[in-house]
């Protein structure tokens, strides 16, 4: 009986024990302070990174940089504008016809990234995009120049839109100074080059073998904009057309090819 009692003695006083532990890592909130320890602050002399945990606050799980109210006001703006375009485009008397016009225009309009350029570097410098070394800068200069000089083969009034020249030359170059605004193959004239002058009008540059420019390039004029594929003659052939708006020019109005 008496060992009975004594376990049972030793057991409540383990228990007290183990709670007297429990209550004082309770107050306690490191209880490992005694050893070498430094938290994210000290060791890298800054705040503590903080970080959104969606389970915890009482936010609803919303994230604090959404707000609702914002995004529903925004929401609506869009739904308003999309009605009025409606509105707008369903209606055909003489005032909608006219901001039907405008609408229209401005997004089929080609967006002017010659003038653009210009304009900037006129007026606070040359871009980082854009930059020309100063060595390399000539005078302006209202003479075009032949992409590459030869005899014309095929003439603006064969095909309506440019001219096939026979070269010697195995590169073409710039007419003008530009921005490259398009790269790639057509039909009537292969893999083509489109450079657009701050005149709003364009130069095509086709039936290229290799292209060494890339697209919103700034080109110089006399720049090599691409490689002709020579025959065994060591002769070339490459197309070439301006165009003005949606009109092509004839090009030997305005440059000799000879």
């Amino acid at each position: 009986m008496g060992n009975r009692a004594d376990d049972l003695r030793k057991k409540m006083a383990k228990r007290k024990r183990e709670l007297r532990l429990g209550d004082a890592s309770k107050r306690d909130p490191k209880p490992f302070s005694a050893l070498p320890y430094t938290d994210d602050e000290e060791k890298y002399s800054g705040a503590a990174y903080h970080s959104y945990d969606p389970g915890s606050g009482g936010g609803g799980g919303q994230h604090p940089l959404f707000k609702p109210d914002v995004f529903m006001f925004k929401l609506l703006i869009g739904a308003c504008l999309v009605l009025v375009s409606a509105i707008v485009f369903k209606n055909d008397s003489p005032p909608f016809e006219k901001v039907q016009h405008v609408v229209t225009g401005t997004f089929e309009e080609e967006f002017q990234f010659a003038r653009l350029s210009k304009w900037y570097g006129e007026q606070f410098g040359d871009p980082l995009a854009l930059i020309k070394p100063a060595a390399d800068k000539q005078p302006a200069s209202d003479q075009y120049t032949a992409p590459a000089s030869g005899k014309v083969l095929e003439t603006f009034e064969d095909n309506g839109q440019g001219v096939m020249v026979e070269t010697s030359s195995t590169l073409v170059e710039a007419m003008n100074e530009g921005v490259v605004i398009e790269i790639g193959k057509k039909e009537e004239s292969g893999l083509t080059v489109v450079v657009q002058h701050d005149d709003s009008t364009e130069s095509w540059y086709g039936n290229l073998e290799e292209v060494q420019v890339s697209l919103y390039d700034f080109v110089e004029n006399g720049k090599e904009i691409g490689k002709i594929k020579a025959a065994e003659d060591q002769k070339g052939t490459y197309y070439f057309a301006i165009k003005k708006g949606e009109q092509f020019i004839d090009p030997i109005q305005v440059i000799s090819f000879e």
